[in-house]
């Protein structure tokens, strides 16, 4: 059985959107394209080569899947290694549309079942870049494996995120960590199950506590 793990550049507001460049996704607005480039290190470099140092797949959004299918096809210079690589690797592009996917080795999922199935078989791990889309309906489904976010120390108010509308209540267990020269959190989780709740009330509600409860409930 193949695993799927995410890798996430995001803001500490879990903004995801754009990292690479000005250009690279202006959807809603998203006028911060390129917020990655100032702050990236060696710490950072080095996670990403580990991350694409053996053998993978790219399982992606359609969204992700045409920004990279723009560009890597025609790198070349310092960066043709990991052209060559995404070139080689197998493109599972999560769609429902019938645009043609050119890129080579690119094959298109019409659904979370279909995602499940190509899990479930050999091969590489299923490597996530972007496609922020993803996430809640794996999560949703129990497909996400490993999950690494790289945490920047700036706000950018306002874009994709990771997290977005319609993201299931899940539980995520740290698994290692560490913090680069210029302040970004690289953080590893697996998955941990539901979302388990307790409480530290010492002493039952009086009524007032009673009263603010209910006050609460009927605001919504």
């Amino acid at each position: 059985m193949r695993r799927i793990v995410g890798s996430v550049f995001q803001s500490l507001d879990g903004v995801m959107q754009a990292p690479g460049g000005p250009s690279e996704d202006w959807t809603g607005g998203f006028e911060l394209g390129g917020w990655l480039w100032p702050l990236d290190d060696e710490a950072t470099g080095a996670w990403i080569g580990e991350l694409f140092g053996g053998a993978y797949d790219l399982l992606l959004g359609r969204k992700t899947y045409e920004i990279f299918a723009a560009y890597w096809p025609y790198v070349s210079g310092e960066e043709a290694p990991i052209a060559d690589a995404f070139n080689r690797a197998g493109k599972y592009v999560l769609t429902r549309g019938q645009d043609p996917l050119d890129w080579e080795n690119s094959h298109r999922l019409a659904s979370i079942d279909a995602i499940a199935e190509l899990r479930q078989g050999d091969g590489p791990d299923l490597i996530i870049q972007g496609s922020s889309t993803l996430y809640p309906a794996l999560l949703e489904a129990g497909l996400l494996d490993r999950l690494t976010t790289l945490t920047y120390p700036l706000v950018l108010g306002s874009g994709k995120r990771l997290f977005g509308a319609g993201t299931p209540p899940r539980s995520l267990r740290l698994v290692r960590h560490s913090v680069s020269p210029k302040g970004t959190i690289i953080a590893h989780y697996e998955p941990d199950g539901a979302v388990r709740t307790g409480s530290f009330l010492t002493i039952e509600p009086g009524e007032r506590e009673k009263a603010r409860q209910q006050r609460m409930k009927m605001e919504g």
